[in-house]
């Protein structure tokens, strides 16, 4: 079963409809954020203001670069690690606040609600289905654990996280909390998945060269 699933994420055509879905999703996503961005003040902590679109914006940036027979270390460490973290933050932000919700949770929930949830469980998922052909090392890992953990600071602590609806706002403290929590479980996680042997990595040029062609 694993081999067929890395059989099949090695075909070009699957890398481009990847890339064409997180393109479109990362645009969707910024255009999400664009009140708030406007919004934030001065302009330069707006690099810290959209969470989920830059993650899959690193992302489509791996995917072309596996169609263009080019990795990018750093940026399989930035998308992997927070393409996971930021998916499923916003999954559980989503069901959270169906449960705060008077109604029954299938009805506190709109089709928008269950398409932000298929499609950040699928970032996560992406993270997760691409490990076997990560390069990044330790370096990586520890720039982008630096530059996630600076972002849950900037979040929580100058208030520049993503906007939270009424019912979450009251637990705000906790979000700041499950977020940084969260941060760390992602950092180890593809942490331990990067040192993995050798022998179970796909360190050679398969992906490149069938995807490249």
């Amino acid at each position: 079963m694993k081999n067929w699933i890395i059989r099949l994420l090695e075909q070009r055509w699957v890398l481009w409809s990847l890339f064409i879905v997180n393109f479109l999703g990362t645009i969707y996503g910024f255009y999400w954020y664009k009140n708030q961005l406007m919004d934030t003040s001065p302009r330069i902590l707006d690099i810290f203001v959209p969470d989920s679109p830059t993650a899959s914006g690193f992302f489509t940036l791996v995917l072309l670069g596996y169609l263009c027979s080019r990795r990018s270390p750093l940026l399989e460490a930035f998308a992997s690690i927070t393409l996971f973290k930021y998916g499923i933050w916003a999954v559980v932000m989503i069901i959270w606040e169906g449960w705060l919700d008077p109604l029954p949770f299938t009805e506190a929930l709109s089709w928008q609600h269950w398409m932000l949830m298929f499609s950040h469980f699928g970032m996560a998922m992406e993270g997760l289905l691409f490990v076997p052909f990560y390069t990044y090392r330790r370096r990586e890992i520890q720039i982008v654990a630096a530059w996630t953990l600076l972002n849950d600071l900037m979040d929580y602590g100058l208030d520049l996280h993503p906007w939270l609806t009424a019912a979450l706002e009251v637990y705000d403290d906790w979000v700041g909390l499950f977020t940084v929590l969260l941060s760390f479980t992602s950092i180890l996680l593809f942490s331990a998945l990067s040192m993995l042997e050798s022998s179970r990595r796909r360190k050679n040029e398969s992906l490149l060269s069938s995807a490249g062609k």
